[in-house]
């Protein structure tokens, strides 16, 4: 019984102390930033003395105390982060007691997850992008990449995408002038494109009269 509640008195105590707040974002980046497992534990550790016992300069014996490597492991670690820019050694002065101290400055390494998150954000808005543009012209994208007999290119996407939002052809005309590119045999978008120009000079609407302009061309 007197041991059940030793057990219960130290589990309080230690739920008593409390949590420390640890950016979710460093747990996510600290691999992608070419960051060790002891790096990222002496980062929470740092953070971890400034936030509970407002030690926002710990000792490296105060450090190496609470993780399970030596002592020169913490040395390299910590040259490593201030080397790599991860973190800075801040001098400020008590302005009660103007006494001077140092402190570890975090800024660094919020800045380097934060374009960490900033690119995937980036990467996802592109990849939403093209998706959406797949769903609603994927018959010309479809059709394009089985002509050209490969896929297309960002380049060449982002041009059938300007054939269809910016100048405003229509989706069967910008196949109609495809296959006339394949007839003269210059598959190519420079070619496409002149065509769909050429068309609308001459104010080209539609697929029939694409044909009968067509035929009058290679005519004359």
């Amino acid at each position: 019984m007197k041991e059940q509640q030793s057990v219960m008195a130290g589990f309080l105590a230690g739920i008593r102390e409390g949590s420390v707040q640890i950016p979710y974002l460093l747990l996510k980046t600290y691999a992608r930033l070419k960051l060790t497992e002891t790096d990222a534990m002496l980062l929470i550790h740092v953070m971890a003395f400034g936030e509970k016992e407002k030690a926002e300069f710990p000792t490296l014996e105060d450090i190496q105390a609470r993780m399970s490597v030596g002592q020169e492991s913490v040395i390299a670690s910590l040259q490593r982060l201030l080397k790599g820019g991860f973190i800075t050694i801040d001098q400020d002065v008590d302005a009660q007691t103007g006494v001077q101290f140092e402190r570890y400055n975090f800024t660094p390494l919020y800045e380097k997850m934060a374009a960490c998150w900033a690119d995937d954000y980036r990467k996802r808005q592109a990849e939403t992008a093209a998706s959406l543009l797949q769903d609603e012209g994927s018959n010309v994208f479809t059709i394009f990449e089985n002509e050209f007999g490969r896929p297309l290119t960002p380049m060449e996407m982002e041009t059938i995408t300007t054939w269809l939002d910016k100048d405003r052809y229509k989706e069967e005309l910008i196949l109609a002038a495809l296959k006339e590119a394949v007839f003269a045999g210059k598959v190519h978008f420079k070619y496409i494109d002149r065509i769909l120009l050429d068309w609308s000079r001459n104010r080209v609407a539609n697929v029939k009269q694409a044909k009968e302009y067509a035929q009058k061309f290679r005519t004359k």
